[in-house]
């Protein structure tokens, strides 16, 4: 008889076809007896192979806000462009760490491209698109087209006797 180990339900965790192939390589381990995937691909986890800046898009009054969140770019290295409906944010992060001591010598890089596209709707004005970039946060004020602004309408409400009355004649 052998023995398995114990895993938790699937209704415990969010699925992930990671995990999905994490799982089905060890069943090859296991029949085959060596791993399938070369040892480089698993020290750098599919996961984390892209990066995309975290985006929050919401409506203030008149205008649609973007905020997107990129730490350790510089504004020389972020292109904002408007294609048809489509709003897309490209950009370069480079970061670069230097310890230089009596002892020891330190030295980190960190870079790579990203982008993200967001679809626009029809009532933003994109002549009018503005953008500021302040502490890694870059935000882009879309604003709406004047036509498509809300407008108040107001609502008239009949007096009581004057309904009875409308409904007497009614009734006649």
């Amino acid at each position: 008889m052998t023995l398995e180990r114990w895993r938790p339900s699937r209704g415990v965790t969010p699925w992930s076809p990671f995990r999905e192939l994490e799982e089905m390589e060890r069943h090859f381990d296991d029949i085959f007896g060596r791993p399938i995937w070369p040892a480089v691909l698993r020290r750098f986890p599919l996961e984390q192979a892209a990066w995309a800046p975290a985006i929050d898009v919401f409506e203030k009054g008149d205008k649609f806000v973007v905020k997107a969140e990129l730490p350790g770019t510089q504004e020389d290295d972020i292109d904002i462009s408007v294609v048809g409906d489509t709003l897309t944010i490209k950009g370069e992060k480079k970061t670069e760490t230097e310890v230089k001591e009596d002892d020891y010598y330190r030295c980190e890089r960190s870079y790579g491209s990203f982008f993200r596209s967001i679809a626009l709707p029809s009532t933003v004005d994109a002549s009018k698109i503005a953008a500021e970039y302040e502490g890694g946060v870059l935000e882009i004020s879309l604003p709406k087209k004047p036509e498509v602004k809300p407008k108040k309408v107001a609502v008239s409400v009949k007096k009581a006797a004057t309904a009875k009355k409308e409904e007497k004649k009614a009734g006649k």
